[in-house]
């Protein structure tokens, strides 16, 4: 395969200097490098969502970013050889690749390129060169320059700010306390979109902006009153407050959770239950339902 050294693990092969096979009486703590020409946030994404699939195991990361010359990755390579360990890359200079894999390979290591059969496989259908540029998804083009508008538009909207322009948000997010708004919405705006979130508070009513909005999507965020009460005594007990209030009142809270969706089915606003959902999946399911809300404005 492409981009992979791998030595041979089967049954009855030779023991591989510098490489132990995991078994089950082999410690669970292994050396994983990271290695990348750009940033590294593929490569480490990437890495985390395959490890996170392994059982009893603890990785120890080596994160090795913006490397582009030989002489840096003769650093890298000297520091694998110090703390022997899987690598999983992103690099597209040849002569860099060639020094990691021959690196890896003296030592019996895996080296593991995760872009080269997603890339081959898209530059074959579309029938197009590959530049071996890289970072080149972080140039500075228009797209980024929406990414930080939109971030600078998200973070001024917080927690109910700024309602005059609400609708020039692409999402607002409404929900009660302590249901990830922020959090959802930053994760948002990293993905380009402007999302402005407004609290449900009793007693309280929502800004009038948020019934006249024509522009934007609006999605409430719901949680189990169960769950949100012992994330609400969390949240008082760092701040040294006291917890006999109706924030974390198991009736008070229940009637909360009951209007905010009563108020979100009066609008026809869809509701995303987020007891345990992480802002990611929370975010996916947003991006989902904004998909399906842009084709029927269309």
């Amino acid at each position: 395969m492409d981009g992979v050294c791998f030595p041979d693990l089967s049954p009855g092969a030779e023991s591989v200097p510098g490489i132990e096979v995991m078994t089950q009486s082999s410690p669970r703590d292994f050396h994983i490098h990271l290695v990348s020409d750009a940033t590294g946030e593929t490569v480490n994404s990437v890495a985390r969502a395959c490890v996170v699939q392994l059982e009893n195991v603890h990785p120890i990361e080596h994160v090795w970013s913006l490397v582009r010359t030989k002489g840096q990755m003769q650093r890298v390579a000297a520091g694998i050889a110090e703390n022997p360990g899987p690598v999983v890359f992103t690099v597209v200079d040849p002569g860099l690749r060639t020094v990691l894999e021959e690196s890896c390979r003296e030592l019996g290591l895996p080296c593991i390129s995760i872009m080269d059969s997603v890339l081959a496989g898209l530059a074959a259908w579309a029938g197009s060169s590959i530049r071996g540029q890289p970072g080149r998804q972080h140039v500075m083009d228009t797209e980024y320059f929406e990414r930080i508008e939109a971030v600078h538009f998200t973070m001024s909207h917080d927690d109910g700010q700024l309602t005059h322009d609400l609708d020039q948000a692409d999402i607002v997010v409404v929900g009660v306390s302590r249901t990830s708004k922020t959090p959802t919405c930053i994760y948002l705006a990293q993905r380009g979109i402007k999302a402005a979130n407004i609290p449900l508070v009793p007693g309280c009513p929502p800004p009038p902006e948020l019934e006249k909005v024509t522009r934007p999507m609006v999605v409430g965020l719901t949680k189990d009153p169960k769950r949100l009460i012992e994330i609400r005594r969390n949240r008082l007990r760092m701040l040294n407050q006291e917890d006999s209030t109706d924030y974390v009142d198991p009736d008070a809270v229940k009637a909360e959770t009951q209007m905010a969706r009563r108020l979100c089915s009066k609008h026809g606003w869809p509701v995303i239950d987020v007891t345990r959902k992480s802002v990611e999946e929370t975010a996916a399911s947003i991006l989902t339902l904004y998909g399906e809300f842009r084709e029927n404005r269309s």
